[in-house]
């Protein structure tokens, strides 16, 4: 059971993969039930009653926007500090992959293959994999922020202060402390212990420096703003279909932000049932009725977790074939 549980994605069976697949199925639904117990089920179903599906082909462009723009964040991520140039194809491959339910160790792990199998060193693929987490966060935490102070300055009841006031606060002071560190890595990086590890880690920072402030690397930053928005307009459109009405956009991304406390490309297997049992609940922080948050956050998740599990197994097969190949 040991060695079952320790096997990284790329050493499982089809029929391992499937088990991981049915189990993800089987939490997201539990934590479905869950919280529409909490919500009631009464108004749960009336929300169901009422639904719109037109909203749902724009939930289903939207997302195949927010792959495009990844797999374009994903390039130049790869290619920065003259690093790899990956092809495509297998930037295709390690995106769907890594956005699949059954990698139970999170998106980063199919990335970390992914890197090494275009022939970069541990430590390049370490600040690589780290570099693609910090840029996620680089345009989300920022706006995020902004949206914040905008809703303290308008003294909004909705959403509480123990939401807003983190994000105002905690996001300058640590993209402040994040630069101040960057520029000091290397006399951190003479030192030994864990400063010295604490040195590497912000080589993934200077990663994201390099992302913004090379032209010939925009593509990475706009491909990480497409993908934030496509995603973010994918679950405004399924929560169009059960409220009637145009949810807030800053509320809905400032819950959207608190609902991603980690990304769900960090989390493991996709995310499934830590997406939705928090990101409901982070909605209705911010003012959406929780009945319409848990129909919603579910159809939304249905988008872009388990409708891209085809094209995401096979991105998965994709790489097993190039690691076995001579």
């Amino acid at each position: 059971m040991s060695r079952f549980a320790l096997r990284s994605h790329m050493e499982r069976t089809r029929t391992e993969s499937l088990f991981f697949v049915l189990a993800s199925t089987g939490i997201a639904l539990g934590t479905l039930v869950a919280v529409s117990w909490v919500a009631g089920f009464t108004h749960v179903l009336h929300r169901l009653e009422t639904v719109d599906p037109v909203w749902f082909a724009s939930a289903f462009g939207a997302q195949i926007l927010a792959y495009v723009g990844y797999v374009l964040a994903y390039r130049e991520v790869a290619r920065v500090e003259d690093g790899c140039d990956l092809p495509t194809r297998n930037v295709v491959a390690a995106v769907t992959a890594g956005f699949g339910p059954f990698v139970a160790r999170g998106g980063f792990a199919v990335d970390v293959h992914a890197f090494k199998q275009a022939g970069l060193s541990d430590h390049e693929v370490r600040t690589r994999v780290l570099g693609l987490g910090a840029l996620e966060y680089a345009l989300l935490a920022p706006a995020a922020c902004v949206v914040a102070i905008q809703l303290l300055a308008e003294h909004r009841q909705t959403p509480p202060l123990g939401v807003t006031l983190p994000w105002a606060i905690t996001v300058p002071l640590g993209f402040a402390a994040a630069l101040w560190a960057v520029g000091h890595r290397e006399s951190l990086r003479s030192r030994g212990g864990l400063v010295r590890h604490l040195a590497h880690a912000l080589d993934s920072i200077h990663v994201l420096k390099c992302l913004f402030v090379r032209p010939r690397h925009a593509l990475g930053p706009l491909g990480a703003a497409i993908y934030w928005f496509g995603d973010i307009f994918c679950l405004w459109a399924c929560l169009q279909a059960f409220t009637h009405g145009t949810p807030n956009i800053s509320l809905l991304l400032l819950g959207y932000a608190t609902g991603y406390a980690l990304t769900r490309r960090t989390l493991p297997l996709g995310g499934a049932g830590a997406v939705e049992a928090l990101l409901p609940f982070a909605l209705s922080w911010c003012g959406i009725s929780l009945a319409a948050a848990v129909l919603a956050v579910f159809t939304y998740r249905v988008f872009n977790l388990w409708l891209p599990i085809v094209p995401a197994a096979l991105g998965l097969r994709s790489m097993k074939a190039a690691l076995l190949a001579p």
